[in-house]
């Protein structure tokens, strides 16, 4: 059976620069105006405010930062080398996201993520934005934090180019600073080099998994991390490292 039969998320294609259009599945569409009025449909009731984070369930990541993601902020997720656990890790949050009955906003940079590697009931949870550029995944990133209705966004840019991403402006990045700030949002973005100088949390992925060590059974949890830069008040040290 097809992914597309097996699964029910809403989707949105990043096609070009001027905007987000629906895949050909659902009633053609090439405007933003079009994915605001999805949004609306499929997700009518902004997430209200609440903790200053957004507790993940996961507790090495939790712990890392001061009881779970920085709401209203974002934090960079750096995973310099490939097989380091970050599918894994979008997988875990998507897991988490079920169990706790709120929605994820994955804007995919490179239209890389597998819903296989994860069960229907969690990806009713999702809204995936696919994209083939990073310019367009931040720019999704923009439409969305300005919509206030996911708890937690991530973008994953971790298989786009340097080149690509190095061609991203700053202003780019802390205009996203500035629309999280007004939003109870948890925005995490994964790329393989810190290029956001306005994350307020910077976390290292420090691992190297072998195929095997993804075959084991709660693989997740022996995630390593190293907090490169954190403006929390929870963590005391900018150099503390902890692995579970």
């Amino acid at each position: 059976m097809g992914a597309t039969n097996k699964i029910d998320y809403v989707t949105s294609r990043c096609r070009n620069p001027r905007g987000l259009s629906r895949p050909s599945r659902s009633a053609p569409a090439g405007s933003i105006v079009d994915l605001r009025k999805l949004l609306a449909e499929r997700f009518p009731h902004p997430f209200p405010p609440g903790a200053a984070v957004l507790q993940t369930g996961l507790s090495f990541l939790d712990q890392i930062g001061g009881g779970g993601l920085p709401k209203s902020a974002i934090t960079e997720l750096i995973a310099p080398k490939r097989s380091t656990g970050s599918a894994s890790l979008v997988h875990g949050l998507l897991r988490s996201a079920q169990r706790d009955q709120h929605f994820v906003a994955l804007i995919d940079g490179s239209d890389s993520f597998d819903p296989g590697s994860s069960d229907n009931s969690a990806l009713r949870h999702l809204l995936w934005v696919r994209c083939r550029k990073a310019f367009d995944a931040v720019k999704a990133a923009d439409l969305l934090l300005r919509d206030g209705n996911f708890p937690l966004l991530i973008v994953d840019l971790v298989l786009n180019s340097i080149e690509e991403l190095r061609h991203i402006p700053q202003t780019s990045w802390y205009r996203l600073q500035r629309l999280v700030e007004a939003a109870p949002t948890a925005c995490l973005i994964i790329n393989r080099q810190s290029l956001v100088s306005s994350a307020q949390l910077k976390i290292v992925l420090e691992n190297s998994w072998t195929l095997a060590d993804l075959e084991k059974e709660h693989a997740i949890t022996n995630l390593s991390f190293r907090v490169q830069r954190s403006h929390m008040k929870s963590l005391v040290t900018d150099h503390l490292s902890l692995v579970t």
